[in-house]
């Protein structure tokens, strides 16, 4: 093989693999999106949950205080929100497209891209109250897996 059939090989190598890539994250982009719209984050919806599991635990014990109760159903919703993992992922989503259109040495970048889409997909799990959102999150975290594995190869 010629020097200049060579290159052109890696020219279509590197072609296959952006667009590979650019699947994954727009992959990434549909599933943030599906996170976001899961009808589960409705604040009524959180609401009515966590009132009903405050029932169970005032049915099930008298001694429990009430008050306290549900100042603690507050925090854990306050603490479940995923607003700002969602945000993140569609801002990483963003930058990993303006990366592989711009081209060049490209792979470290994706690779640090690809740790930061595995920290949310990870966050997004463990926070998630709902399990349609978990089952989104353990789809993106597949996905932010196979992007791993094919940024893998730029290095």
């Amino acid at each position: 093989m010629s020097l200049g059939g060579l290159e052109q090989a890696r020219q279509g190598e590197g072609s296959a693999l952006r667009s590979l890539l650019s699947g994954h994250i727009d992959a990434i982009g549909a599933l943030a999106l599906r996170a976001e719209a899961d009808p589960s984050r409705e604040p009524a919806v959180i609401r009515e949950r966590i009132a009903e599991q405050v029932r169970l635990l005032m049915d099930a014990s008298a001694n429990l205080d009430a008050s306290r109760l549900h100042m603690e159903a507050a925090f854990l919703a306050t603490k479940a929100d995923i607003r700002e993992e969602i945000d993140r992922l569609k801002t990483h989503v963003a930058s990993g497209r303006v990366l592989l259109a711009g081209g060049g040495a490209i792979g470290r970048k994706l690779d640090f891209l690809a740790q930061e889409f595995n920290r949310e997909s990870n966050t997004l799990c463990s926070k998630s109250n709902a399990a349609a959102v978990t089952a989104i999150g353990l789809e993106l975290k597949a996905v932010v897996d196979q992007f791993r594995e094919q940024v893998q190869n730029l290095e």
